[in-house]
């Protein structure tokens, strides 16, 4: 079986390549994807239905298109990896722990000690808390493992 882990939240650090990494050099049979990672095409994503000068409207309308392949590769995933950075609040993230935990689909948060207070309810859903991608792999080695 390959499973297919989904990679959510802050896009402004290395985090996910860590992660495909040590997947790679430990053979796991795992199937990465992730929401768009490219800050600028994001927040452009629905301008292909019509420029907006109002930035709730055009962030209405990315939000929307982008969720059509959020919505798609949650529901398709076997485990979700959830990143909460420390320089942006990921609303967004917490909105996919959110819906992982709406759909019973199991997740593992990714942060730092600092924002355990904040993320409390976050965490309380998520089947595991790593601090870093080093030990999501070895959470996924375990999880993904035949013996």
């Amino acid at each position: 079986m390959t499973w297919n882990v989904y990679l959510s939240g802050e896009i402004h650090t290395d985090w996910r390549e860590r992660i495909i990494q040590g997947a790679k050099e430990h053979n796991l049979p795992i199937s990465f994807s992730s929401a768009v990672t490219d800050h600028d095409a994001s927040d452009a994503a629905g301008d292909v239905l019509g420029k907006d000068d109002n930035s709730f409207w055009r962030d209405h309308k990315s939000s929307k298109v982008n969720a059509i392949r959020t919505k798609n590769l949650i529901q398709k995933c076997d485990i979700a990896i959830i990143r909460f950075g420390d320089k942006y609040k990921q609303w967004n993230a917490a909105f996919d722990a959110g819906y992982c935990a709406a759909l019973g689909k199991p997740y593992i948060t990714l942060h730092a000690s600092d924002i355990i207070h904040p993320l409390k309810e976050v965490d309380a859903a998520a089947m595991a808390w790593a601090q870093t991608p080093e030990q999501v792999v070895e959470l996924l080695k375990y999880t993904v493992s035949d013996n």
